[in-house]
């Protein structure tokens, strides 16, 4: 009779419990989708905003509401384009998205790309 190949032992160390691929993932997601917290951080976007508001203007004076208005709808605007562009992408018959599919999405939108 052959000999059967045993299974290596470990040493009575238990490995440490991990979750499938893409739960995690998807946990995540429906954590974003719950809430309504601003996820781009305040003081960046306050930088940004200042740094191309000189570009049209010098010396102009933000209040805070103001910038956090313009943070609300960036981030709606761009929740409402990656909800497209993944559109796009499963429509292609992927699960990924990719630049194509940002730009197919805000050409038929009829944004300039």
């Amino acid at each position: 009779m052959a000999a059967r190949k045993s299974a290596p032992t470990t040493g009575g160390v238990k490995k440490p419990h991990r979750y499938r691929p893409g739960t995690v993932a998807l946990r995540e997601i429906l954590k974003y989708q719950k809430s309504t917290e601003l996820l781009i951080r305040k003081l960046p976007f306050q930088r940004l905003v200042r740094e191309i508001a000189q570009d049209f203007k010098t010396d102009l004076c933000f209040q805070s509401h103001d910038v956090l208005a313009l943070q609300e709808a960036a981030e709606a605007y761009l929740v409402c384009l990656f909800e497209d562009t993944n559109l796009c992408a499963i429509y292609a018959k992927r699960v990924t998205i990719m630049p194509k599919d940002i730009q197919l999405a805000r050409r038929i939108r009829g944004e300039r790309v």
